[in-house]
């Protein structure tokens, strides 16, 4: 055994001799709306939004839960991703970043199933959610995500309509930077979906301190109040524009172009700056 070659041990290796699992990839899809101020002195404010499915079958059936679904034989976990929630929602994300692996047994009622989570800022262009697939309804809901009384305790609470889902979560642990979350209340949002929707949000509000990451999220071509305003709703602050435009002067390039179909004066679209670039 041995001397064997590899092309041997490949020849009399049996897969089904081992256990595997299923494996899902699952989305917390986010973006950016205007919400027009009662009091018409002040601009209007910029909400969090999150995209869920209604399910239209077992389990969890007409629950709300993350756009997702299973690897197909010959895709990334990543392809699965765009593919699920393009099929289910026809919205396409630009970019996705991961959040986390979840691979608690009895996560999931059907059986041993891994899910790999990923989050996404989509623009608001972009979203065209129809609810199809093995989703009965798609809908956005505004997010918030605000600690709790208890020390380390934050409460989810997402609202479209009169719809209201609550989940009261607890960290975890905090590890590479990271921070997982066990769901102490709720019971609302379907599987374990509650848990990756605060680590999505935890981890990308850490992550957004770096214009960087934002600018991942952003299409080809952008103006700065796109990139201003995603900046300034997930990280939950307010940035005056001139001193936005100093900040970010390093890592974007104005392209020459100008956006279209704008019922006002056109904005200037920038690119990204490549490394080493001037401005």
């Amino acid at each position: 055994m041995g001397n064997e070659s590899e092309k041997e041990f490949l020849a009399a290796y049996k897969q089904k001799d081992y256990d595997c699992p299923s494996v899902t990839a699952d989305v917390i899809a986010l973006m950016i709306r205007p919400q027009e101020s009662d009091n018409y002195r002040r601009n209007s404010e910029n909400k969090l939004s999150l995209l869920l499915i209604k399910r239209g079958g077992h389990p969890y059936k007409d629950m709300w839960a993350l756009p997702g679904g299973f690897l197909q034989r010959g895709e990334t976990v990543e392809q699965c991703a765009l593919r699920e929630i393009e099929e289910e929602t026809n919205v396409a994300p630009v970019s996705l970043m991961p959040v986390g692996v979840y691979s608690e047994p009895g996560r999931d009622p059907r059986g041993w199933i891994i899910s790999n989570a990923f989050v996404s800022v989509i623009s608001e262009e972009s979203v065209q959610q129809v609810g199809r697939d093995d989703a009965s309804d798609a809908r956005w809901f505004d997010v918030s995500f605000e600690p709790g009384e208890e020390e380390g305790s934050h409460i989810l609470t997402l609202e479209s309509g009169d719809i209201i889902l609550r989940s009261v979560l607890a960290e975890e642990k905090t590890c590479f930077g990271r921070t997982s979350f066990t769901e102490k209340e709720g019971g609302s949002i379907a599987f374990d979906h509650a848990r990756m929707i605060a680590a999505a949000l935890s981890a990308l509000r850490s992550a957004a301190k770096d214009y960087e990451t934002i600018l991942d999220f952003l299409p080809e071509e952008f103006t700065l109040s796109a990139f201003q305003k995603v900046q300034e709703t997930v990280m939950n602050v307010s940035v005056l524009p001139a001193n936005f435009r100093r900040m970010v002067s390093g890592y974007v390039t104005e392209t020459g172009n100008y956006e279209r179909g704008s019922g006002h004066r056109p904005a200037k679209l920038y690119r990204r700056s490549s490394k080493g670039e001037k401005p």
